[in-house]
């Protein structure tokens, strides 16, 4: 065996054990955001999470939009829940504060964009390094979503959801994508790739998503 091939070796197998030892008490950590995440969000009541992109300024319609449905859900007696940063998350809690509701934001950390904004309610802002415990949080504590137009998370959050509906995991709660504009692209592929040419969803799992402007 060569010098080089011993070194490489030594290397891998010492990175394998560095990666096994670090798994291991990563259980700890993801075991401490569950209890942390199901002990306070077990007490906030019915909810509805607002989806949406963290790049929208206040001055953009569908951050006007969201905060105006946030708003509008808390007079009905809903809290909501957002991923606590900028953006169409900043406009949701904004609406629920504005009407006396409870502001909910589940952060996440990462290198850019996401930083808690000022409208959740202070005992009521969780932070998570793992964005799949977060998402199980959006959707054991929610009696709905409501998706405005976002990026690959907004996406992610919204398949989740359709998912866990779709096979019985959860309940069927609404979901609601604002943005006929947005949205309308994605709802036809899904109708003539996944539902017509694919036949990888059946015509009644359209039934779970409503598509509307206001």
């Amino acid at each position: 065996m060569t010098e080089d091939r011993k070194i490489k070796e030594t290397f891998n197998h010492k990175t394998w054990n560095e990666i096994k030892t670090n798994d291991s008490w990563a259980i700890f950590k993801i075991m401490a955001e569950f209890v942390d995440g199901y002990e306070k969000l077990s007490k906030i009541g019915p909810c509805v999470s607002i989806f949406g992109s963290a790049r929208l300024k206040p001055d953009h319609k569908y951050y006007e939009l969201a905060e105006r449905i946030a708003f509008n859900l808390s007079e009905h007696g809903y809290g909501v829940v957002t991923g606590g940063g900028p953006g169409i998350m900043e406009a949701g809690n904004k609406g629920a504060q504005r009407g006396k509701g409870v502001s909910v934001g589940l952060n996440i950390e990462l290198p850019f964009e996401q930083s808690a904004n000022p409208f959740i309610d202070r005992d009521k802002n969780l932070g998570f390094d793992y964005f799949f415990v977060r998402k199980v949080m959006f959707m054991k504590y929610s009696q709905g979503f409501v998706v405005m137009p976002g990026g690959f998370g907004t996406l992610d959050e919204l398949f989740e959801a359709l998912t866990l509906i779709q096979t019985e995991k959860i309940g069927a709660f609404p979901i609601i994508l604002v943005g006929t504009e947005f949205w309308s692209g994605l709802i036809d592929w899904i109708k003539e790739i996944l539902l017509s040419k694919v036949k990888s969803i059946s015509e009644k799992d359209l039934d779970l998503i409503s598509l509307v402007d206001h």
